[in-house]
């Protein structure tokens, strides 16, 4: 039972993050071929594709990382780290001139806390 979750979970990882990463680069492809729910919006189908890849990433983290806490920052780091990048790749599309800034630094912070967690259970 073991190995079949963690396949599922390498499985399940890899498709999302495939998925995900299609939307984030192509979101117009995606749109036509999948999420053909109208009105098409670039914007929404990145931060779905960045929240996306954040999920299947998480799931593939897991099966590196036994701490709970380091994998729910991995996890929430990989979304948020492309979810800023969507900000700033869509900023001529919309939202608040201060979104890329905002969501920079929470996914900064995220990140940073990821990487202490790594640290203090190295030290252990």
């Amino acid at each position: 039972m073991d190995r079949l979750a963690k396949l599922i979970a390498v499985g399940v990882g890899l498709l999302l993050v495939i998925l995900g990463a299609w939307a984030l680069v192509d979101p117009r492809s995606f749109y036509d071929q999948l999420a053909t729910f109208p009105p098409y919006n670039e914007h929404f189908l990145h931060d779905v594709g960045a929240f996306q890849v954040g999920i299947g990433g998480t799931l593939l983290v897991a099966f590196f990382v036994r701490d709970s806490l380091l994998l729910a920052l991995a996890g929430a780091g990989i979304g948020a780290v492309l979810h800023a990048v969507s900000h700033v790749i869509d900023r001529d599309l919309g939202g608040r001139s201060s979104d890329p800034w905002a969501l920079g630094l929470l996914a900064l912070i995220v990140v940073a806390g990821a990487l202490m967690r790594a640290r203090s259970l190295g030290a252990r």
